[in-house]
């Protein structure tokens, strides 16, 4: 019985093929569960997705299958050919050789296999994330023994208008006509948002530097906020966001997180596979947000970029790169893409295209962005924030007192001091303000308890993990904190 990964929650499931390159297309699944394996079958492809897998990892052995008129099919295919992938095996990756062609894996056959329709994998190993409907299906369904609920998937618009309840009939009447429709109200114009509206909402940075940071937006295009955890990076990016286009839009202001398995495919434009297994070229985000732009000149929009060195940017962006530049932002400047949809067609990013990244300097797996990177975007360090403005702001939101607010401070302040002066850690690893700083609707009735839950429960843990070397001086600092409280 194969038991999920402890870290199932984060991390994603791998579906690898029963088929690979060897020369023909026999299938390896004998061969994988008597050996305890999966190989990677060719010599310069997926490499670096393979090495990304790790230890612990849940692993599924598929095959795809595309197929019309199939018998016991859990639902009416209409005579339209259905897409499905078999599970042949599930299992836990016990080791990983880090040379992108070879797993070790603890194997349990899928006995009979089971059949998985409409949303399938072609590619020799893929990454399923949680976090979507779909894929969140397809590991309960794959890892969990859970049903695949048909009828979602079949109605869903992907798939609707071939398998769908909604499938077109024959009409044998003339349809009613339609009542006049009624007019909705116009909507209510959008309120204002500038940098007094960041200041109310809690941001503890002067005026000036708020100031600043638009400045610097407004001319450089590109600005990444970086500092250490708790500064209220990705808060900071989204409120600049909206005051940058003077009111909170969310159809012009686009989040997005980087991470290791995020491609240029992904990102700006690739081949994925559909339904009817078929590819077809899909615009990633990047690039549906710059058809926006061009389609509505007068408007800003916004990519806001969260932790934008998880990834690989110069990879992930490829020739955009380059058309980040500010004084490139012009059709002259345009530049062929990597998958062109039409013989010569060329794109620019448009002026009214912005990118805000944030960064977390303090991760010690993660490298630095490269030159080519740094040279487009302005950069901001964003530092702990105590003082009085956070008091004051604490005091009117939640009701604590003065007194017990600066011996907070006094706590922290004397911690990230504890912090920047470690040779093994450095400021970059200070704790930040957010971490003591509730979201406006928390109720607070002990301030005390409140702080001690804090401590226990995010400080503590994250200084076990700076300081895992040396628990003796974790523990001296989490005793410190909650020290005569």
């Amino acid at each position: 019985m194969v038991s999920p990964a402890n870290n199932s929650n984060a991390r994603p499931a791998w579906f690898v093929g029963a088929r690979t390159r060897w020369g023909g297309t026999d299938d390896q699944t004998e061969r994988y569960l008597r050996q305890g394996i999966w190989e990677n079958g060719y010599e310069d492809r997926f490499l670096d997705l393979v090495d990304e897998v790790q230890t612990g990892d849940r692993i599924a052995l598929k095959s795809f299958f595309t197929q019309k008129n199939k018998p016991g099919l859990p639902f009416d295919d209409r005579g339209e050919h259905v897409s499905g992938m078999l599970i042949k095996a599930i299992g836990i990756v016990t080791a990983n050789i880090r040379n992108g062609r070879y797993l070790k894996v603890d194997w349990t056959r899928v006995s009979p296999p089971r059949e998985w329709y409409f949303s399938t994998y072609m590619q020799t190993i893929h990454a399923v994330m949680p976090g979507d409907w779909k894929t969140d299906a397809l590991i309960a369904f794959t890892f969990d023994n859970q049903p695949q609920d048909i009828d979602r998937f079949r109605n869903d618009p992907q798939y609707r208008m071939r398998f769908g309840d909604f499938y077109p009939l024959p009409v044998p009447n003339p349809p009613e006509p339609k009542p006049t429709p009624v007019p909705e109200p116009a909507p209510e114009p959008a309120q204002p948002y500038t940098i007094d509206s960041i200041i109310a909402e809690g941001c503890f940075l002067e005026r000036a530097k708020l100031e600043t940071l638009l400045q610097r937006l407004a001319v450089k295009r590109n600005l990444i906020l970086q500092g250490p955890p708790g500064t209220g990076k990705t808060w900071l990016a989204k409120k600049l966001a909206y005051a940058l286009i003077g009111h909170k839009d969310d159809r012009k202001v686009r989040p997005l997180q980087f991470h290791p398995n995020l491609s240029y495919e992904d990102f700006v434009r690739g081949w994925r596979p559909q339904g009817d297994g078929k590819l077809e070229l899909v615009d990633g985000p990047f690039l549906q947000l710059i058809a926006d732009a061009e389609q509505n000149p007068d408007d800003e929009y916004v990519m806001v970029i969260e932790e934008i060195n998880r990834g690989n940017p110069a990879q992930i962006f490829g020739e955009m790169l380059t058309l980040l530049e500010a004084d490139k932002r012009k059709e002259g400047e345009a530049l062929a893409l990597a998958y062109p949809r039409v013989p010569g067609e060329r794109v620019h990013i448009p002026p009214n295209v912005y990118v805000i990244g944030t960064m977390n300097v303090a991760d010690r797996s993660l490298a630095l962005v490269d030159l080519a990177l740094r040279r487009r975007f302005a950069f901001f360090d964003l530092e702990p924030v105590f003082g009085s403005v956070w008091r004051n702001w604490m005091q009117e939101q939640f009701g604590i007192g003065v007194n017990f607010l600066s011996d907070v401070e006094r706590r922290m302040t004397s911690l990230n001091e504890q912090i920047a002066d470690d040779r093994s850690l450095g400021p970059q690893f200070r704790v930040g303000h957010s971490v003591v700083t509730p979201a406006p609707d928390t109720a607070i009735d002990d301030p005390s308890e409140w702080f001690t839950q804090v401590v226990e429960t995010e400080i503590g843990p994250l200084l076990d993990e700076y300081w895992f070397d040396n628990i003796q001086t974790a523990n001296a600092a989490k005793s410190e904190l909650l020290s005569n409280l």
